[in-house]
């Protein structure tokens, strides 16, 4: 009988990351995900792969290198993932975290070091992901610091999980291609459209998409998915945007965000609490403009983990992210943060594209 684990490693190779014969693939997680890794491992060559290597990281491996490192190993690049971003075919990220909180109040200044060092890494990234010369996919493996961030049991998260990934579809990937469809005539508008406004209590943004594109996550890129999203033309963000979820990055968590937003450039930040994490944040460069605007569409995805990887789809919500912009989508912010932060949308929220209502109360109208 064929395991959850193993029908997850099949969606992710055949479906998220569609390994062929000759392909190069990287999967970077740690040792708690070893069970899919392993899945994952023997799926890819048996579908032709040429090469699949891997990085696995130990407990507190980030901390300690932070900590430890000379200058010259934060500034050193990591050779087989920059060789992977540069020329690989496929990039599998398994979030198995250990500890959600093991860079919470790291050193500020070798943090900013190695950022800065692994731009030309990130760069590639961006790059090659945008005209799918990378295919890509960030998925989730249950571990029990995901699980107890969500204040589950670690029986409870394996089964939210793996519901929200549709692994329990009796052809999880047909369940996908059934959301495509579905997602497909809400871009398809949305592209046709060049002004798009987010109300909703605390919230009135507006910002234009001319000449950008809305995309439609499908779980390609990441399992589970359902979202719409674009970048905003950079300096067309007018307006007030409050997010009602807590805002996590990095392990430190932020509430009751509110941003003022001018010509593109957040002018003016609040938090009801986090307020020195988000000034810190607003120093680092390209933070003060928008990379990405999206809406939630996976109605599967009922409650708030602390996980963005899940949050950011749940359905009757928006969210806006600082930051790094998607090249795909026509983008041109650059930074090392991408920051999404989110908004609920249920009672009262609206969206406008082009003066005309086209979703209200977490629900599209088309």
């Amino acid at each position: 009988m064929t395991s959850v684990v193993q029908k997850y490693a099949t969606l992710l190779t055949h479906y998220c990351l569609r390994v062929t014969p000759g392909d190069k693939v990287f999967i970077n997680s740690t040792t708690l995900a070893e069970p899919l890794v392993r899945e994952v491992y023997r799926e890819a060559l048996e579908a032709g792969a040429s090469l699949v290597e891997y990085n696995l990281a130990f407990r507190e491996r980030d901390r300690i290198f932070l900590e430890h490192a000379s200058t010259e190993a934060l500034q050193t690049l990591p050779p087989l993932t920059k060789l992977a971003m540069e020329t690989f075919d496929c990039y599998l990220f398994i979030r198995a975290p250990f500890n959600l909180r093991e860079l919470q109040n790291a050193p500020d200044d070798r943090s900013k070091v190695r950022q800065q060092a692994l731009a030309p890494v990130n760069k590639a990234y961006f790059e090659r992901t945008a005209d799918r010369r990378l295919r890509r996919n960030t998925c989730q493996f249950p571990t029990d610091a995901s699980a107890q961030e969500a204040g589950m049991s670690l029986s409870e998260y394996e089964q939210f999980v793996y519901g929200a990934c549709k692994l329990f579809e009796d052809d999880p990937m047909q369940a996908w291609l059934q959301v495509r469809a579905n997602q497909q005539r809400i871009v398809d508008h949305l592209n046709k459209c060049s002004t798009v406004r987010y109300v909703t209590e605390g919230t009135d943004i507006t910002f234009s998409t001319a000449g950008r594109t809305w995309m439609n996550s499908d779980g390609q890129t990441n399992m589970p998915s359902g979202e719409v999203y674009t970048s905003p033309v950079e300096d067309s963000v007018n307006g007030t945007v409050h997010f009602s979820y807590p805002c996590i990055y990095q392990g430190n968590e932020v509430e009751g965000v509110t941003l003022w937003v001018k010509d593109g450039l957040i002018e003016k930040w609040e938090a009801r609490r986090g307020q020195e994490f988000l000034d810190r944040i607003f120093q680092i460069d390209g933070t003060r403009r928008f990379g990405e605007a999206a809406i939630g569409t996976n109605y599967d995805i009922t409650r708030l983990t602390k996980n963005i990887l899940f949050d950011e789809k749940i359905g009757g919500t928006m969210h806006m992210a600082i930051g790094q912009s998607y090249l795909q989508t026509g983008g041109k912010n650059e930074s090392t943060v991408h920051w999404d932060m989110i908004t609920d949308m249920t009672n009262g929220g609206e969206v406008w594209a082009d003066g005309e209502r086209i979703y209200q109360n977490g629900k599209f109208l088309l």
